[in-house]
């Protein structure tokens, strides 16, 4: 069916009329700002008209219709978005490869000569090593026990247990 066989008119003029019927119910149903909203979208086919957007509309409308149609019935098409689905992978995969190979690198430096003993440092003595120092005692679980406490109590208060 082209463009030109449909009367256009009569059609928005219809689909307007009957969505100012619909935005009165749902006005007198659920309030002012529904019945706005639906006369809002009840107005749109008769201004499209009104303003020569129709054949626009319908040329926008035809071509993702047959874009959609040409991709959902071709094999062809599906193979290329298989193909797509697959490069996606290969990048995928060839970047995490290359980010496990250089954190290797990293951890394993090649060619680089053995570290150098500090300056004024005695040949084959063991290198210095830190004091002793005491662990940190550990973080209390206080405040979250009385966070939670406080919750509970809200909840009780509440009627929730």
């Amino acid at each position: 069916m082209s463009f030109n066989q449909i009367a256009w008119f009569p059609l928005c003029a219809g689909l307007t009329a009957v969505g100012l019927v619909l935005s009165f119910m749902a006005f007198r149903r659920r309030g002012a700002g529904a019945g706005l909203r639906v006369a809002a979208w009840s107005l749109i086919p008769m201004a499209a008209y009104l303003t020569g957007a129709l054949p626009a509309l319908w040329t926008a409308g035809t071509a993702v219709v047959g874009f959609v149609t040409g991709l959902v019935f071709s094999p062809k098409v599906w193979v290329g978005v298989a193909v797509a689905g697959l490069s996606a992978v290969l990048f995928l995969v060839s970047g995490v490869l290359r980010r496990r190979r250089a954190g290797a690198a990293v951890a394993k430096p090649e060619g680089r000569p053995e570290k150098q003993p500090a300056p004024g440092a005695i040949p084959g003595a063991a290198a210095p090593t830190l004091p002793n120092r005491r662990p940190l005692p550990p973080k209390s679980a206080a405040p979250a026990e009385d966070d939670l406490s406080d919750i509970e109590e809200i909840l009780k208060r509440r009627g929730i247990s």
